[in-house]
């Protein structure tokens, strides 16, 4: 025999073999571990794993669907605040520009009012122009203030003369016409105060 072989112990059946685990590869002896043990063993590990791994995917994507709803929300909210800006400025815009109508409207009154006993063309057109004009700005929300005889209001009135009276305060002569743009006074109208 050569060194690298042990042989059997004396007396020991040399037909007999040592058996082998069932399912274990050739040459695998007693005490080494199956490699099917193994398999079921990282199989029973794997769904432990797995969940875990699985478990930390779904936090993650809820994560993201939370982050994403929160980023939906600020631009939802981005979108409303600045068509409310853009609004306001145009409704701001058209009220500058009706502030500076006034005048206008003043000098047109004035004109309406020195043709007033006149039925020649220029006066019907100058009162057709004024009309118009009054028309039109009233769809858009223009309100002319003239409360000859109302009440005395100081929100809407702006008294520059006062007489003695038997009533309440009350407008006993315009003097100016205000205006409100939508509802809002943008001029008092100026009056004449009895009372």
């Amino acid at each position: 025999m050569s060194d690298n072989t042990v042989a059997p112990p004396e007396g020991a059946d040399q037909s007999q073999e040592l058996e082998e685990p069932a399912g274990a590869p050739p040459g695998a002896g007693p005490g080494q571990p199956v490699p099917g043990d193994q398999q079921a063993s990282s199989e029973e590990a794997a769904p432990e794993g797995a969940v875990s791994s699985e478990e930390r995917l779904r936090q993650e994507r809820d994560e993201y669907l939370d982050s994403l709803r929160r980023v939906q929300a600020d631009f939802e909210n981005y979108k409303k605040r600045m068509i409310r800006q853009q609004t306001e400025h145009l409704e701001r815009a058209a009220e500058a520009l009706v502030v500076k109508l006034l005048p206008v409207l003043d000098t047109l009154d004035l004109a309406v009012a020195h043709a007033a006993g006149r039925e020649d063309e220029e006066a019907k057109a100058l009162r057709q122009v004024a009309s118009q004009l009054y028309d039109v700005l009233g769809k858009e929300g223009l309100e002319r203030i003239e409360p000859e005889g109302a009440p005395f209001d100081p929100s809407t009135h702006d008294a520059v003369l006062h007489e003695e009276g038997p009533q309440g305060p009350h407008v006993s002569e315009v003097l100016r016409p205000g205006f409100k743009w939508r509802g809002k006074v943008i001029r008092p109208a100026m009056v004449k105060v009895q009372g």
